[in-house]
């Protein structure tokens, strides 16, 4: 394992064993390092590409690292002395967050020794640094964030966005949505022509506020350019369904939708249990179908799903959930190795330069 002060010395780049390296922020989250690199040490077992460069307080990740056979030769320290606590306000973290290990995960993908960062922490603070140290890609206005929504398509999973960046977002943010909604369907899930769906109190092209209906214009005319299918208004009731792959909104209804999916998910499992352990009767109806019943929690379990992606940024962002256990953070990682392996950043670079072209060629076309 090799130690920098990521303060005061330029990083070393890792070792050659891995050829995707991820930047992880081992301090960040409700479960401490131990969690975290737990989740490392599940990846690395599964995956020989992946190697790491870790964050956080040195002392604490040698000695846990140090006890994972799979990461002693795969990782590399970068000690950092501060925390992001989930009770920071981002515009604090900005102002003074230069030492934290959360600063110091992102930077490693400014330097370009990381292909993606991953960590648990303050999601407000992730997206402030990142926006702070990476950049916006030219032309996106609002960055979003991406999440994975268990789905009745073969790929079982749709992706909504935004969930929660920006509560805001005019009809040429949701027009960006969607093309970067489509660039990670096509890289992260392998949907080779995504299904775009815009969310909205109804189907019929008559609803919904102004901005939806002028982003529906947007969205229809960019298709065919932009490798995808347009499907139009989708309602709440598609977020599941096969009738889409990715369904764009603005973060204020993407986050109250993925809380509320969250909650309802929670509750039906608890009723489920509560059911089953009614009766004797019941009880013995669990041992009988205990094998779907399996087969139904692996599909339904959020920790497959976890992993929030920040669009529209110079570089690769996974959020995890802050409570996520070491199968969350390895669901993580696969994610941000996935989109690495694929390129998908620099696919989703030019998708985005070819969106803001098309719309400003438009506003040539409607001033002249």
């Amino acid at each position: 394992m090799t130690v920098d002060s990521a303060t005061n010395q330029e990083p070393r780049a890792p070792e050659n064993r891995g050829s995707v390296v991820i930047s992880v922020d081992a301090m960040g989250g409700d479960r401490g390092p131990a969690v975290v690199v737990a989740g490392m040490a599940e990846s690395a077992r599964k995956n020989n590409e992946i190697r790491f460069v870790v964050h956080g307080d040195e002392s604490e990740l040698r000695r846990l690292i140090s006890r994972r056979r799979d990461l002693s030769d795969r990782c590399d320290i970068r000690h950092a002395d501060g925390v992001v606590t989930m009770e920071d306000k981002p515009s604090q973290i900005v102002r003074k967050g230069a030492g934290t290990s959360m600063w110091s995960a992102i930077e490693s993908v400014r330097n370009g020794e990381a292909e993606a960062a991953v960590s648990c922490g303050n999601t407000g603070a992730l997206m402030a640094l990142s926006m702070l140290r990476l950049r916006k890609l030219p032309g996106v206005d609002r960055p979003a964030i991406a999440c994975l929504w268990p789905s009745r398509n073969p790929q079982g999973f749709n992706i909504m966005l935004d969930v929660g960046a920006d509560i805001r977002a005019d009809a040429r943010d949701l027009l960006q949505y969607a093309l970067m909604g489509s660039s990670y369907a096509r890289n992260g899930l392998g949907v080779a022509q995504p299904r775009i769906g815009l969310l909205n109190v109804g189907t019929e092209e008559h609803k919904g506020r102004a901005e939806l209906k002028e982003a529906h214009d947007l969205i229809a005319a960019q298709a065919a350019e932009g490798g995808f299918d347009y499907v139009g208004f989708v309602e709440g009731g598609d977020l599941p369904s096969s009738r889409v792959d990715v369904i764009v909104t603005d973060g204020f209804t993407g986050n109250v939708a993925l809380k509320t999916g969250e909650g309802t998910a929670k509750l039906v499992g608890e009723f489920m249990r509560a059911a089953f352990a009614n009766s004797i009767m019941s009880k013995f109806a669990a041992v009988l179908a205990m094998t779907s019943l399996k087969r139904l929690q692996k599909r339904i379990d959020p920790r497959r799903v976890n992993g929030g992606i920040f669009l529209g940024l110079n570089g690769t962002v996974i959020k995890s959930h802050g409570s996520a256990d070491a199968t969350g953070v390895s669901a993580a990682i696969k994610l941000a190795f996935t989109l690495a392996k694929s390129g998908f950043q620099d696919r989703l670079a030019a998708r985005v330069a070819q969106g803001a072209a098309a719309a400003a060629g438009g506003d040539a076309e409607t001033a002249s």
